[in-house]
């Protein structure tokens, strides 16, 4: 391929590209490349350690709340729940860390971008505005109970604690969605270009 075919196609994506031989432009190319790639494992490294650290909180409050059955009923059902988000969350890393040796760059990417597309535009990808909510009310009762320091039906049936509750599930819901909903954009703007550095590198193999 010649420099200045590949010059053209890099100035879609870097304005400031000087002219450099098709090796130093492939090179620029792949640390693009694993630098995007970069922004999911960090989004994946936060959500791991949240899981982790919500998992520990539940534990040690269900331990100090073993005569509350209701209370450890709650708990562990989040458990249960953030702690099959984690093992996603950590299949997902080392599926989206995985290298092949027998790949070219371009597989490889390929691969990626079919692996988040289908995280953020495949048929589960909005299970997170059901999911949400059911969690929210669950970590706020948690919360809530524990702080209070009386039992599980005692809060429930205290008039104060339901409109605490109410209020911090709204609250919480916003920000949830409104967090969610910024990180999503984020990450398909993301895969936007991944798909751009992709077809860069179709037209480089096919213009060899």
């Amino acid at each position: 391929m010649e420099n200045n075919e590949l010059q053209k196609i890099w100035k879609n994506i870097d304005s400031e590209i000087d002219l450099k031989t098709t090796g130093q432009l492939n090179q620029l190319l792949d640390n693009k490349i694993r630098k995007t790639i970069n922004k999911f494992f960090f989004i994946l490294s936060i959500d791991i350690i949240v899981s982790f650290g919500l998992i520990v909180f539940l534990i040690v409050t269900a331990l100090n709340r073993q005569d509350d059955i209701f209370y450890l009923i709650n708990n562990s059902i989040l458990i249960l729940i953030t702690f099959s988000a984690l093992i996603i969350s950590l299949f997902s890393l080392n599926k989206l860390n995985r290298n092949q040796c027998n790949l070219s760059l371009k597989d490889w990417l390929e691969q990626r971008i079919n692996l988040l597309s289908k995280w953020l535009l495949g048929k589960y990808s909005k299970l997170y505005i059901v999911i949400i909510p059911i969690l929210l009310v669950m970590i706020n009762i948690s919360i809530h109970v524990y702080y209070e320091y009386k039992p599980f039906v005692e809060v429930m049936k205290s008039e104060e604690s339901i409109i605490g509750l109410i209020v911090g599930f709204l609250v919480g819901l916003f920000v949830s969605y409104y967090a969610i909903n910024k990180i999503r954009k984020y990450q398909i703007k993301n895969l936007e270009f991944l798909r751009e550095l992709h077809t860069q590198l179709t037209f480089n193999s096919e213009s060899i």
